[in-house]
């Protein structure tokens, strides 16, 4: 997961972003960083490394100095279509490349590498919490409710993969999702309570300054988090908020509370970048069809050849001889 001192040197040139080193460093200052100092009076030193939990982000600090286009109402306008772009979905958290549960996929069911999107460390697991994780993770296939259609709840829909789209007015602020027509209506200042647990959750906004606040309760504890089994229980608390960092990106802090799984908070972040095709549109991915054999499949009525011919046999045919007749009508 570490970057190799040729391609930092290879890179260096392009003036990349290196992940690893923070928003702020490129691979040139990375490379002066990691690359061993020399002089004839001493032997080499290795520079200090820095780590993605101790290098302070420039991503706040470019959101506080950009102001977005405004609504009519004064505030900023997030209205588009916008998309994660990273591999959160496969596990939130640092992870090596591996292969995928089907072997027979090859590369094709490959998990990427990701250094993750959780801010300090490890996920704070209750001992009992972490064993059912692990479990989780070890059964996907067959306990992630993703793979059988079912709605990913929040904040899952938001780097799955798909792109979603902001429409934004005074009252509400709504997401409608590219996967499997999620959606959800965030009222701006409401204090009412979910009236039921639903797969997406009940949510309330607030504006904080430039920062769209949202609160979300009332999910049902069947969603997961990724494809890692990291989950939560029916007392998940989601605090989300969406930051304008320039014209065509924003910042998505999401903070989650669940004193049943963890314990304490914890937070995870990343960018989300404004889709700017000339013909870019929300497009349905309907995975219904998709699922129904994995499903019910197994209810199907399963017959021999003998038995088809047999039913075939019963049914009603016109005359071998003769002018045909309607077959609904009386004999």
């Amino acid at each position: 997961m570490r970057a190799s001192s040729k391609n930092i040197a290879l890179m260096a040139a392009l003036g990349v972003i290196l992940p690893g080193f923070g928003a702020s460093l490129s691979f040139a200052q990375a490379a002066a960083q990691t690359a061993p100092r020399t002089t004839p009076q001493t032997a080499p030193q290795a520079a200090p490394r820095t780590t993605p939990q101790t290098t302070p982000s420039a991503a706040p600090q470019a959101a506080a100095k950009y102001r977005a286009p405004r609504t009519p109402d004064g505030r900023p306008n997030l209205s588009g279509i916008w998309q994660a772009i990273n591999d959160a979905d496969y596990d939130i958290q640092a992870h090596d490349a591996k292969p995928g549960p089907l072997v027979v996929l090859g590369a094709w069911g490959g998990i990427p590498p990701s250094v993750g999107v959780v801010e300090g460390g490890p996920l704070p697991y209750r001992p009992e919490a972490l064993a059912k994780k692990k479990e989780n993770e070890a059964n996907a296939l067959a306990l992630d409710p993703v793979v059988k259609c079912f709605l990913p709840g929040v904040p899952r829909a938001t780097y799955m993969g798909f792109p979603f789209q902001i429409t934004q007015s005074a009252q509400y602020v709504a997401f409608t999702y590219g996967y499997d027509f999620a959606s959800r209506a965030v009222k701006m200042g409401m204090k009412s309570q979910a009236p039921v647990d639903s797969w997406m959750g009940w949510s309330s906004g607030s504006w904080d300054g430039d920062t769209l606040v949202v609160d979300v309760t009332g999910q049902v504890e069947d969603t997961w988090f990724d494809r890692a089994g990291d989950y939560h229980s029916d007392e998940l608390h989601v605090t989300e908020r969406y930051t304008p960092m320039g014209p065509n990106s924003l910042l998505y802090e999401v903070t989650i509370n669940d004193p049943k799984v963890y314990t304490r908070p914890w937070k995870m972040s990343m960018p989300l970048y404004r889709r700017l095709e000339k013909n870019v549109q929300l497009l349905d991915y309907n995975c219904v069809p998709f699922v129904e054999e994995l499903m019910y499949g197994h209810l199907r009525k399963v017959q021999t050849p003998e038995e088809k011919a047999k039913e075939d046999s019963a049914l009603p045919t016109a005359p071998s001889n003769g002018p045909a007749r309607n077959l609904d009508e009386e004999p």
